[in-house]
């Protein structure tokens, strides 16, 4: 054989292995998966994401749950709020209902029209007059202040002891009685302006506009400028100390 016959049949068995192994891969398409890799890993990338989204879809859901354990919470914590709220309330009312029921009965000052108003003169101390008040009315009243005093046609009441001023207003029960002195004239002589008075009106305190007249002695009673009052007082020996 000769040399280029031997070199043609070379090329020619390679020229066929060539044709072979094209028509093989296309047959099997491995060549083309083998050039496609690249584009085969970035489809793989671009699928990926479904399961997060996925994820994502369940993460949703979970986030709906805890919205509505939250609102179930919620909703809880809105009924236990009404629930201290009326109770609260209640207690309230309650509380203001004792409270209007503990306040008593209410006392409203002493009149002429409810009480009986006596004078009588006093041995000691001297030249004193004793005021006694009773109250005939079915209800407490109070004493308030001192009595205003108006002897004979005399222009002007009396002052009062300041020292004498109790510590509380006194209040009559029904039955009970109350008391005040009036000093008339000073012990010594050393008053001024003398004169015998027959009346007297009494208004039991300084706002008063009914007066009660209690009798006097017959002869009257001799007053002067020393004149003065002891506020009311609820024991005839508090009311004569003064």
């Amino acid at each position: 054989m000769s040399t280029r016959t031997h070199r043609t049949r070379l090329l020619a068995a390679a020229a066929l292995t060539a044709v072979t192994l094209t028509l093989t891969a296309c047959n099997n398409g491995e060549g083309v998966k083998d050039e496609g890799a690249p584009a085969g890993s970035a489809s793989t990338a671009s699928t990926s994401p479904s399961p997060k989204a996925s994820g994502g879809t369940s993460t949703g859901k979970g986030a709906t749950d805890a919205g509505g354990s939250t609102g179930g919470a919620a909703g809880s914590s809105g009924t236990s709020g009404s629930t201290g709220a009326s109770g609260s309330t209640g207690s309230s009312g309650s509380t203001g209902s004792t409270g209007g029921d503990d306040s008593g009965p209410t006392r409203t000052a002493c009149s002429p029209a409810s009480t009986r108003t006596t004078a009588t003169e006093v041995s000691r101390p001297l030249n004193h007059l004793l005021l006694t008040v009773t109250n005939t009315g079915s209800k407490n009243c109070n004493l308030v202040g001192y009595p205003a005093v108006r002897f004979g046609e005399a222009q002007s009441v009396p002052p009062a002891f300041e020292d004498s001023k109790p510590q509380a207003v006194v209040t009559l029960a029904p039955g009970e009685s109350g008391y005040a002195s009036v000093l008339l004239s000073a012990a010594d002589g050393s008053g001024s302006n003398g004169y015998t008075a027959k009346s007297l009106e009494v208004y039991l305190d300084q706002s008063a506009s009914a007066a009660a007249r209690p009798s006097l002695p017959a002869k009257g009673v001799h007053v002067d400028d020393s004149i003065r009052v002891s506020y009311w007082q609820s024991t005839m020996a508090d009311a004569l100390a003064w």
